[in-house]
């Protein structure tokens, strides 16, 4: 590391050591994030996500945030200014014109060319679905109708497409807006070639009144059937670590509540 980054690490450093105040933003047994003033610092035990959220954030042709400095296990993150899209569970308080530049934002991501690193293949995701059902069923976290109604819609989403360059956890609370223009994108961990309606139904998963919004700045070539066929998916994917690592799915306008919205609609 050159003498000039080293000064400005130290300079980070003394502006944290100045704090009184450490706020932790998220914590479970494979990744803590804390917050230090203006800074985020990330504790990962798998060296992999930081390595895969430097590189993207590299190559990401949209605002992300600036990282300060890296020492293992740690990664040092500049906050970004704004706020966020909204939270899952409340309503959003960002605009039409918000959501339409989250929408505009992502094309230009999935436009981009690929991340030089492999993705989940479609076999892969399929089996991951299964297995994760199969759990639902067993612990009984749900009526089995509606896993199995769910299942039955999310096979839309299983099936051969283009990748693109995804942010792969593109949750609402991820992106940052400030007078109705996108300026940031934070947690790119997850970054990698795969299905573009992925992305678009992550950040509009229990917020699927904004979905109209943001395809006007996506523009042509998504699929909105798939996009809801995403959000029964990742809603069962995501369903059983969220509850083995402290989270409930079953908060109001979360996961199970998605899932329970694709009976009603029914």
């Amino acid at each position: 590391m050159s003498a000039e980054n080293d000064a400005t690490s130290a300079r980070n450093l003394a502006r944290m050591a100045a704090m009184d105040e450490v706020e932790v933003v998220v914590a479970h047994s494979q990744r803590a994030t804390l917050r230090v003033g203006d800074v985020f610092l990330k504790v990962d035990v798998d060296a992999a996500h930081a390595d895969v959220e430097e590189r993207a954030m590299a190559l990401a042709p949209v605002p992300t945030p600036r990282i300060l400095w890296r020492r293992p296990p740690v990664l040092a993150i500049a906050a970004v200014p704004g706020r966020a899209l909204g939270v899952l569970g409340e309503p959003s308080p960002a605009s039409p014109a918000a959501w339409s530049a989250a929408g505009a934002a992502i094309r230009t991501l999935h436009d981009a060319p690929l991340p030089p690193w492999e993705g989940h293949t479609l076999e892969d995701t399929t089996e991951e679905l299964d297995r994760e059902c199969s759990w639902l069923l067993e612990h009984d976290v749900l009526p089995a109708e509606v896993i199995r109604h769910n299942r039955e819609i999310a096979e839309a989403a299983l099936r051969p497409r283009r990748p693109a360059f995804i942010h792969g956890d593109l949750q609402i609370t991820h992106v940052f807006i400030e007078d109705d223009e996108v300026v940031g994108i934070i947690d790119w961990s997850e970054a990698a070639p795969g299905d573009a309606m992925f992305d678009l139904a992550t950040v509009t998963l229990g917020h699927e009144e904004h979905l109209d919004d943001l395809l006007d700045g996506y523009g042509e070539g998504a699929d909105p059937q798939v996009i809801r066929a995403w959000w029964s998916l990742r809603s069962l994917m995501a369903s059983r670590w969220l509850i083995t690592h402290g989270f409930d799915p079953d908060a109001p306008g979360c996961e199970f509540d998605v899932l329970r919205a694709r009976m009603r609609e029914t």
